[in-house]
């Protein structure tokens, strides 16, 4: 067992975590995920219940555990992971916001980029502002080929990551005119702490609400619908 496994907020061994890591926010569609697409999932944690399953994908170990929502829950988990269980490769499978008026509720958004104003990443960076942070570029090639491999529309560019879910900083006309693509909450810790420990981390969110066309997506769709973007994270294994 390594030192400091188990953690405060993760009960697996040390051992138990596959090297890479599908994460999406809700402990529900973790589950969801695991009983669907996995091989032998087991349940290797439930702190908070928060709910993570081990097991394999096409014979390939992985682990698909939630975060939870927000900066500081994807911190903790992303930094106990990439720290102390020596994880690789974080993939986040999310839900986001639309900006541009061409996407749609279902559409899959690649975060490229993030641009975050999060309390979390500029406590981290002692910068007080906006800060970008990028994921790395043969992650996001692959996640395209994927993409394209499973005849899979998506877009690729900027995401803005908040602390924020109502009523921002950064207006959604703002956002607009800066050519983001769309908005969530938890990207930025996610991205600073791969930076901070030299590890790999994507983001592949699907389009679950558009302000401007004033559509959302039911929370069960969120859980149980948004299936593209977790068939091209687990194909990334």
């Amino acid at each position: 067992m390594k030192e400091n496994t188990p953690t405060p907020h993760i009960s697996a061994s040390y051992g138990q975590i596959a090297k890479t890591v599908i994460m999406p926010g809700d402990p529900l569609r973790s589950k969801m995920i695991a009983e669907t697409f996995l091989q032998n999932p087991i349940l290797v944690n439930d702190v908070r219940g928060v709910q993570g399953y081990s097991g394999t994908y096409n014979g390939k170990p992985v682990t698909v555990m939630a975060s939870g929502m927000g900066a500081p829950s994807m911190g903790i988990y992303s930094y106990e992971l990439f720290h102390f269980y020596d994880v690789d490769t974080i993939i986040r499978v999310g839900s986001a916001g639309a900006y541009q008026e061409d996407l749609r509720i279902g559409d899959l958004v690649i975060g490229s980029k993030i641009v975050t104003d999060t309390n979390y990443d500029n406590l981290v960076t002692k910068n007080g502002g906006l800060v970008t942070l990028t994921a790395p570029t043969l992650l996001v090639n692959q996640v395209e080929d994927v993409a394209h491999k499973h005849n899979i529309h998506t877009r690729t560019g900027t995401i803005l990551s908040t602390d924020t879910f109502y009523d921002g900083d950064i207006t959604t006309q703002e956002a607009q005119k800066r050519g983001y693509l769309a908005v969530e909450m938890e990207g930025g810790a996610l991205y600073q702490n791969a930076k901070k420990f030299g590890k790999n981390a994507i983001i592949i969110c699907t389009i679950s609400d558009c302000p401007l066309r004033n559509e959302k997506a039911s929370s069960l769709d969120r859980q149980n619908n948004f299936v593209d973007m977790i068939k091209i994270a687990l194909d990334l294994i």
